[in-house]
C-alpha cells in the first residue's frame, strides 16, 4: 500500500482523523485515540489487534514484528512493502473496531454509524 492508499483507507471510517507526529509518523485516530500509525521511513504500519493472542500469533508466524514504542496491548508492525493490501487494510478496519469499542458510549453514539 502507499502513503496515499493507507491514509485514504484510514480516513475512510467513520471519525476517523489525522496527524503527522513523532518525527513524520501518519497517526489516524478515532475519538481522540489511536488506532492506527503509518511510519513510510520504517516501512511499517502499526495496528491494534483484538487480544493479545493474536498479536502474538501473528508475531509467532512472521506475519508482524512486535510495535516499536507500543510493547504491550496487543500492537503489531506490518511491513507495508511485503504485507498483502488487503491484510493491511483489514487490519487496520479491525483495529479501528477495537479502539471504537473502546470509547464511552456518549462518544461512540456521537460518532454514529461505522
Amino acid at each position: 500500500m502507499t502513503l496515499e492508499s493507507i491514509k485514504s483507507h484510514a480516513l475512510s471510517h467513520v471519525g476517523a482523523s489525522h496527524l503527522v507526529q513523532w518525527m513524520g509518523s501518519q497517526v489516524y485516530k478515532v475519538g481522540g485515540k489511536m488506532f492506527a500509525v503509518h511510519a513510510p521511513e520504517a516501512g511499517h504500519l502499526t495496528v491494534k489487534c483484538d487480544s493479545e493472542e493474536t498479536a502474538r500469533m501473528l508475531i509467532e508466524v512472521g506475519a508482524a514484528k512486535h510495535a516499536p514504542h507500543l510493547p504491550r496491548g496487543g500492537w503489531v508492525a506490518f511491513d507495508v512493502a511485503t504485507t498483502d493490501p488487503e491484510e493491511l487494510s483489514a487490519r487496520m478496519t479491525r483495529s479501528y473496531e477495537v479502539v471504537r469499542s473502546t470509547l464511552p458510549k456518549a462518544i461512540q453514539k456521537e460518532l454514529g454509524d461505522q
